[in-house]
């Protein structure tokens, strides 16, 4: 019975995931395509509901808990189902934010290329996928793939960061659009972080590793 439960949690967190990263993917889609419907939707219906899968899934996991009393593998899995569950909560709220500079961007003449939010963006996207897949399948070297991947944003966010205050040095009309293009970037950039925290849960969960810190070694 506890096995069936748990496999409900995981159903609930996949759920959740997957919430998220449609999200994330029409924020970036709207962006590009100027669709001020659809980032109004990420901001008023679609958070709603990752606030709702994680109050439904931390009532679950805690009743789990006071029901089955799990140890060893099986409470090691529920708690980091609650952690995931936070984490998603809070890549939600920094989908919006992306969501909310998007609105400002696709209303204003950007001389900018949108290019350096949509790379970073699908390498996110992917990772936190990853991230989640690679719980529920217990694989280890998913895991870490994902946790290498945390290097590669955060080299493309300095290398970003840096033209673009060049570019606000360099013309000053320039400032408003670039300020929230380095918003949704650094929002992308934390929507990695927390993915990479997921795959170091997991790699401890099912090898025993603790990698925290030490991502690449």
């Amino acid at each position: 019975m506890l096995e069936e439960k748990i496999t409900v949690l995981k159903q609930k967190i996949v759920e959740s995931a997957n919430i998220v990263e449609s999200m994330l993917e029409k924020c970036i889609n709207s962006l590009v395509n100027k669709d001020e419907n659809k980032l109004n939707e990420v901001i008023n219906i679609d958070e709603q509901k990752v606030n709702e899968y994680e109050i439904e899934l931390d009532e679950l996991c805690t009743n789990v808990i006071a029901q089955y009393q799990p140890r060893a593998k099986n409470l090691r899995i529920i708690l980091m189902i609650l952690k995931m569950n936070n984490d998603l909560e809070r890549m939600g709220d920094h989908v919006v934010n992306i969501a909310e500079s998007c609105l400002y961007l696709i209303n204003k003449t950007t001389r900018q290329s949108l290019n350096d939010i949509t790379q970073i963006s699908e390498i996110a996207r992917t990772m936190l996928k990853d991230s989640i897949s690679s719980f529920i399948k217990e694989d280890g070297a998913l895991a870490k793939s994902v946790c290498e991947k945390d290097d590669q944003i955060d080299d493309l966010r300095k290398k970003y960061f840096s033209r673009l205050v060049a570019d606000m040095k360099e013309d000053e009309d320039v400032i408003d659009q670039s300020m929230h293009i380095i918003r949704i970037i650094g929002n992308l950039e934390r929507i990695a972080d927390l993915s990479t925290n997921i795959c170091e849960d997991v790699l401890y969960v099912s090898e025993g590793r603790v990698i925290k810190h030490h991502a690449s070694e």
